[in-house]
């Protein structure tokens, strides 16, 4: 669609030289010509009245109706009766045909990881959240806030969370949240993070070079993250998921949570935690956070992105009043704060009850679809066991072992079933033990049904 400006639109740049001995139609009519040719000017895109241009060029309005009357006349520009003259639309010549890249194959069931159901994001609620925070918010809202975010979300999410002895700062989502933090911890010293093996290595050694950091891989077995390995390595902060560990699905053990906080308080060092699906318990008690049991050596990291959808941008930190300040200066200089009025908007959602309602349905939504998961490989695929299912919206699926997982990918993808393996959440990319990270949030109960249906044969073959 084109472009619609109330006064002249910005391409519209010429330039006359009244002493180059050119005719000023004529040096008006090969720059649009040129502005026409290299799209600059679009088709169907409104030129300006003959007066409006006439009046920014300082010409009289008979010769800019001379030029339109003249490109009319070539076919690049078009008029009808009681319209505005625009681009004509087989004005600009029709580039070189290229050779189109095929389309990617669509998958009938994706078994896409970390995306919740995003057909249920609460479009109405977001869209009411917003006109009323527009609405009601004083003009004082629409000046620049503070950079660590609308006093009145962060009241609120305090209160929502439950927890003390920590500042919360906004930021946009969970990969920034933790440049912030790798970065104000560079500024007071730190050189190494560890983070878990198997986690998302690519991003968090991307984010930790962003800020200055060595990122260095730190095993997980069943009873999460190998503390003992955190001192050797010389780490200064480690970032974990201790309630439901991404991808594994298994839970920080009693024994090993308080031997993290001894480490912590003994080298000094820093906690991140990420309790990035804490909306989404299933058949278990809700496993305490960290930062609840040591404030001063927790920093907490939350987002939306799981609850509400990832294109909301909104997150937080948590954090010891040590290092507010510092995460505050962070904020400012990467961006000056988060979208004041998106804030506003969330915190209405939480305040009215609709955010909680969402989470409810969601929960329910959420349950039903990991139990189709667990009855339709216990009926197509008995020999593959699950794992990881008491919170979130993903299992592990163990494949025998000598199983070379890309060719049951491959062979997934064959009958458009997308599948994903535990090899690219590894450090070394390590092909065993060979399992499958089954994400459900954005895949229906029928087209999970369909979908191992489909994989039957190749799941027990393997």
């Amino acid at each position: 669609m084109a472009v619609q400006w109330s006064g002249l639109a910005p391409e519209v740049l010429l330039t006359l030289d009244r002493g180059r001995g050119v005719p000023l139609r004529a040096q008006q009519e090969d720059q649009f010509r040129q502005a026409i040719r290299s799209g600059r000017l679009t088709a169907g895109e409104r030129v300006p009245s003959a007066r409006a241009l006439a009046a920014a060029l300082g010409l009289s309005r008979g010769l800019v109706q001379e030029c339109y009357a003249q490109l009319l006349a070539e076919g690049y520009l078009v008029t009808r009766g009681g319209s505005a003259t625009r681009v004509a639309a087989a004005a600009r010549p029709a580039p070189a045909r290229q050779a189109a890249a095929p389309a990617p194959a669509r998958l009938a069931t994706d078994f896409a990881v970390g995306v919740p159901d995003l057909a249920s994001a609460p479009r109405e609620d977001w869209s009411w959240a917003v006109r009323e925070a527009c609405r009601t918010a004083p003009n004082t809202e629409f000046n620049y806030g503070n950079p660590a975010g609308n006093p009145r979300l962060r009241e609120v999410l305090a209160g929502y969370l439950r927890r003390v002895g920590g500042r919360v700062i906004i930021c946009s989502g969970m990969a920034q949240g933790l440049g912030l933090v790798l970065r104000a911890l560079a500024g007071h010293g730190l050189t190494r993070v560890g983070f878990e093996d198997p986690g998302s290595p690519a991003t968090t050694t991307a984010t930790a070079a962003w800020a200055g950091v060595q990122a260095v891989p730190v095993r997980v077995d069943d009873r999460g993250v190998d503390v003992a390995a955190l001192e050797p390595i010389g780490a200064g902060a480690v970032v974990l998921t201790p309630a439901h560990q991404w991808p594994t699905g298994v839970v920080l053990a009693p024994e090993r949570r308080l031997a993290l906080l001894d480490w912590a308080a003994r080298t000094k060092a820093v906690i991140i935690e990420d309790d990035y699906d804490a909306e989404f318990r299933y058949d278990r008690d809700p496993v305490g956070a960290l930062q609840g049991l040591a404030p001063d050596l927790v920093i907490a990291l939350g987002t939306v992105s799981k609850s509400l959808a990832p294109v909301l941008r909104q997150g937080w930190i948590l954090s010891p009043p040590r290092l507010a300040e510092a995460l505050i200066r962070a904020k400012y200089v990467a961006d000056r704060g988060s979208p004041g009025l998106d804030q506003l908007a969330l915190a209405l959602l939480i305040e009215t009850g609709r955010y909680d309602r969402h989470l409810r349905r969601m929960r329910a939504e959420y349950a039903a679809r990991r139990d189709v998961l667990i009855h339709a490989l216990a009926e197509h695929a008995p020999r593959v066991p699950l794992t990881g299912l008491a919170a979130g919206f993903h299992a592990v699926a163990h494949l025998p072992p000598g199983t070379a997982e890309h060719h049951v990918i491959r062979a997934a993808r064959s009958r458009s079933v997308g599948l994903y393996g535990m090899s690219s959440c590894r450090a070394d990319h390590a092909p065993g033990p060979p399992q499958l990270v089954l994400g459900f949030g954005n895949t229906s109960q029928r087209a999970i049904q369909a979908g191992i249906a489909v994989l039957g044969d190749i799941l027990s073959a393997a």
